[in-house]
């Protein structure tokens, strides 16, 4: 079987390295990087830390706005799945590749499998939400990573072809541990940090990053809090605070984006972690560190329900009142599979 795997972002690269070592092991995979996240520190670095293959294709599309980036990806994608006629087309999560992956292969009559499926924050202001309600509509096999997912898409109409497997990302981030852990110490010292001893922040979203106000109140926020703070700068979130002419306090450390392995070791050995990342919320979840979500609402509501995350938005009084007051909950369920759901996913995949 010949499928083609669209993929995009940070967080698409650890999915696709969950599923890609299995989908190889029977299966041609051609991988198209669309270069959604274009620079070495977003991109190159990520590949090479979670031993993905490099990319049969990188369409090097780049920043711009939603239409111009998505008609350049899409424009792309199209040309890809014409030459290379593939079985199936992989898709994963939210992102603006995803949308065009699900077009160009739907309009081409080529079945679509969306790892990621039925997540929903209820939010239409968030571009994230539009690309995965119409992937998943488009879609002919949807892998869900939670109960609450398979419920979102049976109140949407669609039951066909749905499968609850897990969540993939869990997969990388066991395989990683181990991995990671000879590193920690030499790591977490270059950062001049002691285990246990610091907060981790990361700000990505565009309904934080282009919000003056929002941003403002986030990472002014940060310079008021009483112990240290890693501060990985997303080049989005860069370019805004460039903006609103943002000046770190003495305890915030602002750094460049870090690799996997760097992030898994630093997000572990975290007292805290504040963010508005999806994937960051699951991490710290699966290592048992609280988490703060700088979001007023989560597709990964189990987290919140079971304690172990708070939702706080940008306000700095609930940002604040978290990080002091956060209160570790005595029981930690499991959550999001087993950690085999890329083998899961593969075997859906054959089957279908």
């Amino acid at each position: 079987m010949k499928i083609v795997t669209i993929v995009g972002a940070r967080p698409q690269f650890i999915k696709a390295a969950g599923v890609s070592r299995e989908l190889r092991t029977h299966h041609r995979e051609v991988l198209v990087h669309t270069g959604q996240h274009y620079d070495y520190a977003m991109s190159g670095v990520f590949f090479e830390g979670l031993n993905l293959p490099a990319p049969e294709v990188n369409l090097e599309v780049g920043s711009g706005t939603h239409g111009t980036q998505t008609s350049a990806m899409l424009q792309g994608i199209e040309k890809v799945l014409i030459e290379e006629r593939p079985d199936r087309v992989l898709i994963y999560g939210d992102t603006n590749s995803t949308l065009a992956g699900a077009i160009a292969a739907a309009k081409l009559h080529i079945p679509i499998v969306h790892i990621e499926s039925g997540m929903r924050s209820f939010n239409r202001r968030m571009p994230e939400e539009i690309n995965r309600v119409i992937a998943d509509h488009l879609s002919n096999l949807l892998l869900c990573p939670s109960r609450t997912a398979v419920k979102n898409l049976a109140a949407e109409g669609i039951s066909k072809n749905v499968y609850l497997v897990g969540d993939v990302m869990h997969d990388v981030l066991q395989w990683a541990l181990g991995r990671a852990k000879p590193l920690a110490a030499e790591t977490i010292s270059r950062f001049n940090l002691n285990p246990n001893g610091y907060l981790l922040a990361t700000v990505h979203r565009s309904e934080n990053t282009d919000n003056p106000e929002q941003l403002t109140g986030i990472v002014e926020t940060l310079n008021n809090l009483d112990e240290p703070v890693l501060f990985p700068v997303h080049p989005r979130a860069r370019k805004h605070l460039d903006r609103i002419n943002y000046r770190p306090a003495a305890n915030v450390r602002m750094v460049e984006p870090l690799s996997y392995f760097e992030m898994v070791i630093m997000a572990g050995d975290a007292r805290m972690i504040l963010t508005d990342s999806g994937g960051l919320q699951k991490e710290a979840y699966w290592m048992e560190v609280p988490c703060v979500t700088l979001r007023e609402e989560t597709e990964w509501v189990e987290t919140v329900d079971t304690g172990w995350n708070r939702l706080t938005g940008s306000d700095p009084e609930k940002i604040v009142n978290a990080v002091r007051n956060f209160q570790r909950p005595e029981s930690h369920p499991v959550l999001y599979g087993n950690g085999h759901a890329g083998r899961q996913c593969v075997e859906l995949i054959e089957q279908n």
